[in-house]
C-alpha cells in the first residue's frame, strides 16, 4: 500500500508521508511578531469548504501581499473545491457519483490521488474509514438535512447495502474509477486536510519555508513561527469545567483532530454520536471524545483522525504503535477526562522536552 500512496501523492508534488467529521478547535499559541532583519509575516484569511482558513506565512518576497496572496489562494480553493466538493452539482466529485455503475470513468489526477489515499486509510484500518459512508450518515441525521430520531433496524440494514469501500477499483495507470454498485463517494473526513496539504505545497512553490496553514482545524506548518522557535498549538480538553489546552510543540507536520462531544442527539436517555461505524451502520458507543493526529500529510493525519475516532482508544492506539503514529487520544472516564497517547506522539509534548 506505501507504494501506491508515494506514487499517488507525486501527482500533486510528492507530498512527504511518515508510514475525517469534525474538527476541535486547535488553539493557536504563538505571537504574532516578526524580527526586523527578515521578510515580516503575513496573515490571510478567508472562508472555503463551507468553513474558515487562517494562514501565516513569512512574506515569499516583496510582490507578494496579503491581498495578492488571499486573490490566488481564494481561485485554488474555489479550483479544489470544484473537484471535491458534494456540495457543487457539475463537482467532478459528483460527476464521478452520477457515473453508471460498472463502467471506467476517468478522473483528474487530484481526484484520483485522494481516492487512493482514502482507500489506503480504509484497508490500514479495517474499514473505520470509509468515503461511502454517507447514506449511513444521513439516515441517522447528521447529514446536510438534520433531524433527530433512532432510525430502524431494517432502515439501517438497507443503507448498509449501499455502503463499502471495497466496491471501489481503481486503475493506477490510467487514473480511472469503477463502481460496482451504486455509491455516493463524500471526501468531507479528507478533503479539508488534503487541502491543507495543497495550500502548503503552494506556499512552498512560492519560496516561503515558514508558514502555518489552517483550515477548518486541520492544519500543517512548516519552519519557523514569528517568535522565531517552533510552531506551537494547544489541543482543547472536552471538559468545559476544565477548559485548559494541551500544549505540543511540532516541527514540519500536518496535525488534525476529530471528535463528537459536541455533535449528538439524545433519545430515551441514549446519545447518539455524529460518528457512524462504516462496519455496523451505527453510531459509536465507546467513549473516546477527541483525537488528534501527527504526519507529514495533513490528508493522511485527516483520515486517520476520524478512522482512530470510530475505532475507539485502545484499537487506534495499538495500531498506533504498530505504525509508528504520533496519536493524542482523550476519552472520558468515570472521574472525568483521561489523555492517552502513542509513543511517537510523546515528543512533541512540551513537558517531555
Amino acid at each position: 500500500m506505501n507504494k501506491t500512496i508515494y506514487f499517488s501523492m507525486t501527482s500533486v508534488g510528492n507530498l512527504p508521508r511518515n508510514t475525517i467529521k469534525a474538527a476541535l478547535v486547535l488553539l493557536l499559541l504563538f505571537l504574532v511578531g516578526c524580527s526586523a532583519k527578515q521578510a515580516p509575516f503575513l496573515q490571510v484569511n478567508g472562508s472555503t469548504m463551507g468553513t474558515t482558513y487562517h494562514i501565516t506565512l513569512r512574506q515569499p518576497s516583496d510582490e507578494w501581499t496579503e491581498h495578492s496572496l488571499k486573490e490566488a489562494l481564494d481561485l485554488r480553493l474555489q479550483a479544489f473545491n470544484q473537484l471535491a466538493s458534494t456540495y457543487i452539482p457539475d463537482s467532478e466529485l459528483n460527476r464521478l457519483n452520477d457515473a453508471p455503475v460498472n463502467e471506467w470513468y476517468p478522473v483528474m489526477p487530484m481526484l484520483f490521488d485522494i481516492l487512493v489515499l482514502s482507500t489506503e486509510v480504509s484497508w490500514v484500518t479495517n474499514g473505520a474509514f470509509d468515503i461511502t459512508v454517507a447514506p449511513l450518515v444521513n439516515l441517522w441525521g447528521f447529514g446536510p438535512v438534520k433531524h433527530e430520531g433512532k432510525p430502524s433496524d431494517e432502515a439501517v440494514a438497507k443503507a448498509l447495502e449501499t455502503v463499502g469501500f471495497g466496491e471501489i477499483e481503481l486503475d493506477i495507470l490510467d487514473k480511472k474509477v469503477l463502481k460496482h454498485k451504486d455509491l455516493h463517494i463524500d471526501l468531507s473526513a479528507i478533503a479539508k486536510g488534503y487541502g491543507v496539504d495543497v495550500v502548503a505545497l503552494w506556499l512552498e512553490s512560492l519560496g516561503t519555508k515558514d508558514y502555518l496553514v489552517e483550515i477548518g482545524g486541520e492544519m500543517r506548518v512548516a519552519g519557523l513561527s514569528p517568535r522565531g522557535d517552533q510552531w506551537r498549538i494547544g489541543v482543547e480538553n472536552p471538559d468545559v469545567e476544565n477548559p485548559e489546552t494541551t500544549p505540543i510543540r511540532l516541527g514540519n507536520i500536518g496535525v488534525a483532530t476529530s471528535g463528537d462531544y459536541r455533535n449528538y442527539f439524545e433519545e430515551d436517555g441514549v446519545r447518539y454520536s455524529h460518528t457512524i461505524d462504516p462496519n455496523t451502520g451505527r453510531p459509536i458507543s465507546h467513549n473516546l471524545a477527541s483525537v488528534t493526529v501527527l504526519d507529514a500529510s495533513c490528508a493522511y493525519a485527516d483520515a486517520l483522525a476520524t478512522a482512530f475516532s470510530v475505532m475507539g482508544a485502545d484499537k487506534a492506539l495499538k495500531l498506533a504503535e504498530q505504525m509508528a503514529i504520533p496519536v493524542y487520544i482523550i476519552e472520558k472516564g468515570d472521574a472525568g477526562f483521561v489523555r492517552r497517547y502513542s509513543s511517537a506522539f510523546a515528543p512533541y509534548l512540551e513537558q517531555e522536552k
